[in-house]
This record gives structure tokens, C-alpha cells and sequence, in this order.
């Protein structure tokens, strides 16, 4: 069967590389891909980019199944179009995607079925949201209502901090001249200033075919660009799987409190959800019975830089479980993983999260192996030459028996490889190892 992979960055190279290993796929073709794609002998790429350009691309290949992987063809409705055309497509429709495409729905959906999650306000006018801020203080977070890359997200440590964030999504003047803030539901510009939580962040994924889920291994990302946590959100600079601090006890709580809920509950809104479904957590201190669990945000999609790892570990055949999810039956699907430690570092380009800089020759790659790849974000091939060309370039990814083993072989990978301008954190997984463990 042949299969189509929709996106362009590391989640779709790691989604495309696991679902060409399965000896029921003929061929996996990627659109638009990457550079990384176009060197993989195993893929095909494919320079399309509209919804309609890929369903037409689609019926004219007999594409068997297409898997979305970023969530802009997903606010865009490209799920809709394949259906109504009677094409086999995993991931879910427009009016799902709000969960990810419009903060304010998805806080407004969490208060409605009781979804524990942040105290919020949205605003559209700044000088309201202004004075929320200094009537609640900092820490505080901002976001930008509607979709912006991983980067819609200001954590503000003082109020000065949270101000600008409003100014840079909403505009300092009137109501809508933010450049950020656009929303999934509404053209109009919104802020969502929620409470700053405390605990250690953990991503949970699951599939879902409406119905039943399938849970994927737990994983943890890095949001601030540099060691220790600290610097600028971006859109993830390295995950590892799995993540400690999801012990059994809290997989559990989290099912039942948190994935459950929301597929119900967008049923009971009249929406069936299909695919992959990411809840980023806030986990509190305390016993796992009662220790405080908050969702931080929904994705409609696998997480990246979460996918490379996890897809590291998977075992068995990728292609059966989404093919049981497309059609239906997911309680008859399962994942085997491997019970190594699976860990990414993404290398960016220079001046990221800001503008970056494109161009730059990339070289050292080292060559596939089983227990380390390197997946490809922004990247293109240019008359045989690699060469940089978005913000997150590379996420070397690297299988061990411990977090530390698994760390060292990235890393060891990762000073090999160079390009101008080249910037990476030093410390991914740090929080799973102990003090006397971690890298100096």
C-alpha cells in the first residue's frame, strides 16, 4: 500500500522513516519533506502543499492512507476535503482541530467538561488585558489565541515581561492589531493570560479513532532554548522517552482525567475526534494519587520534538495501528516498544527563536544507524549541497540502556555535525537523571 506523509519537519521524517519499515507499505511519499526526506532512499518526496494539491495527489497515486503531521493543514481542513472526496486520511477534521487552533476554545472546552487546567481570561482589547496583568502579578503566562510555531507562548516572570507579550499579540492601541494573536474560530486578535503553574512538564499522545484510544509512550520535552531552562520559548529544542515522571498510578489519573474526558466531551459536542491527540501536562508535587495534574495545552497532532524519540521506540508495525485507528477498530491495535531510552537535541539555526538564518552549508552527518538517526526539520537540497533552512534544523536522536547512555551516543553524534551558527542545548534529560549523572 502506498502511504502519504503530510509536513515538512522532524515529526514527519521520524512519522515517514517508522512507516517505511512496515512490509505492508510499497512506498511513503512525503509532501512538501525536507531536505533529510529528499536523502532518504526509503521516501519519495513531493512538492505539494494545498489541501487540494495533496487530495488530488492523493487519488491520482491511489494513495491507500495520508497521515497529517503539523497543524496547519489540519486548521486548513485538509482532513474535510480527503473525506468528502472518499479518501483514507488520519488525523482530525477543522472543527477538532480548534482544540490546538484557538486557545480560547480549547480553555472555554476544558471549563465545559471539567478538564482540570489553568485559571484564565481571554481578552481582544489590550488595555483590559493590561490591567489583568497588574491586577494578578507575575509570574505570568501569555498566549497568542491562534496557531504561531511552538512560539505563542510567553511565560512572563515580571510584569514588564507580560505587557510586551500583550503588545506583541494584541497591539498597544486597539483592539486586533496584534500580529500573533489570530485566533482558530475568528479572525480577530486574542490573548489567553492564564496562572503560572509549578511542577515538571510531561507530553502524553495518544490515537484515537472517535471512540477508543491507543496510548503512546510518554515522553518530555525542552521548551526554553537554553541549559537549565531558561531563555525564550521556542517550539522545542529536545525530548526524551519515556519520561519518569509518568509513573503508572499518574498514566492512569491522566487517562482517565484528561484523554477520556476530551474525546468524550468532543463527542458530546457533536465533533468526532480521529488522531493523534497531545495533551502537554503540568505535574505538581505530591503522591501520585493526589499529586495536582493541570493541562497546559492540547495539540491535534504529534508533538515535535517528541515524535523522534518516540518513534525510535516503536517496535512493531506503525502502519497497522493507524490503519486500525482510519478505520474504526483501534481496540484491536497495539504498540510494542522498545524498552531502551529513547533521546533527542535539536540543532537550530542561527538566531533562533527569532528570524533565522537560512542558507548555511550543513555537514558531518553521520550515517543511519540502529540505535541513531538524525531527523531533518529545516533543511533543503540544493544541487546535491545540504543546507539550512528554518529555525529547528536537525533532531539527532539516539536509543540507550539508560537516559545517560542514550545521552551520550546524541550527543557524540551531535558534535560531529556543523553548520554557521549552530546552537543546541547542552543538558536534554536532565531531569530524569540525578545530580551526579548529568553532563558537565
Amino acid at each position: 500500500m502506498k502511504v502519504l506523509v503530510i509536513g515538512s519537519g522532524g515529526r514527519e521524517h521520524a512519522l515517514a522513516w517508522r512507516l517505511s519499515q512496515s512490509s505492508r507499505v510499497q512506498c511513503v511519499y512525503v509532501a512538501p519533506g525536507n531536505g533529510g526526506t529528499a536523502l532518504d532512499t526509503q521516501l519519495k518526496t513531493v512538492p505539494y502543499a494545498t489541501p487540494e494539491e495533496l487530495a488530488e495527489f492523493a487519488r491520482r497515486e491511489d494513495i491507500g492512507i495520508t497521515v497529517v503531521g503539523p497543524e496547519a493543514p489540519l486548521a486548513a481542513g485538509v482532513v474535510d476535503l480527503f473525506r468528502e472526496r472518499g479518501l483514507k486520511i488520519f488525523g482530525p477534521t477543522k472543527a477538532a482541530a480548534q482544540l490546538e487552533s484557538s486557545k480560547d476554545y480549547a480553555k472555554a472546552f476544558m471549563m465545559r467538561h471539567k478538564i482540570p487546567t489553568a485559571r484564565y481570561q481571554t481578552f481582544t482589547d489590550p488595555v483590559h488585558a493590561h490591567a489583568y496583568i497588574d491586577q494578578e502579578g507575575a509570574p505570568i503566562v501569555v498566549k497568542a489565541d491562534g496557531l504561531a510555531a511552538g512560539k505563542g507562548v510567553v511565560v512572563a516572570m515580571t510584569p514588564e515581561e507580560a505587557h510586551d507579550a500583550v503588545d506583541a499579540m494584541l497591539g498597544g492601541n486597539s483592539p486586533g492589531d496584534g500580529a500573533l494573536g489570530a485566533g482558530g474560530v475568528s479572525n480577530q486578535s486574542r490573548v489567553v493570560i492564564e496562572e503560572f503553574l509549578t511542577g515538571e512538564e510531561a507530553s502524553f499522545i495518544v490515537m484515537s479513532d472517535g471512540r477508543n484510544v491507543l496510548t503512546m509512550a510518554t515522553s518530555q520535552d525542552h521548551k526554553r532554548l537554553q541549559d537549565n531552562d531558561v531563555g525564550p520559548n521556542t517550539g522545542g529544542m529536545g525530548a526524551y522517552s519515556p519520561a519518569p515522571i509518568v509513573t503508572p498510578a499518574l498514566h492512569n489519573r491522566i487517562l482517565k482525567e484528561v484523554i477520556l474526558p476530551t474525546i468524550n466531551g468532543m463527542a458530546a459536542d457533536g465533533i468526532v475526534y480521529t488522531g493523534f491527540l497531545y495533551a502537554g501536562l503540568m505535574i505538581g508535587p505530591g503522591e501520585d494519587a493526589t499529586r495536582p495534574l493541570k493541562t497546559l495545552e492540547f495539540n491535534c497532532r504529534m508533538g515535535d520534538p517528541e515524535t523522534q524519540p518516540i518513534m525510535m521506540r516503536v517496535k512493531s508495525d506503525l502502519f497497522d495501528a493507524i490503519e486500525h485507528a482510519v478505520e474504526g477498530t483501534l481496540d484491536q491495535a497495539d504498540i510494542v516498544w522498545d524498552r531502551r531510552t529513547a533521546l533527542g537535541v535539536v540543532m537550530a539555526a542561527h538566531n533562533y527563536p527569532g528570524t533565522p538564518r537560512s542558507g548555511d552549508v550543513i555537514s558531518g552527518l553521520p550515517a543511519a544507524a540502529e540505535d541513531c538517526m538524525v531527523f531533518h526539520a529545516g533543511t533543503t537540497l540544493e544541487n546535491g549541497t545540504l543546507k539550512t533552512s528554518g529555525g529547528r534544523v536537525l533532531c539527532v536522536t539516539a536509543l540507550g540502556d539508560s537516559v545517560r547512555m542514550a545521552q551520550d551516543r546524541a550527543y557524540k553524534a551531535v558534535s560531529a555535525i556543523q553548520f554557521d551558527g549552530a546552537q543546541y542545548r547542552s543538558d536534554i534529560g536532565w531531569r530524569a537523571l540525578k545530580p551526579s549523572q548529568q553532563r558537565k
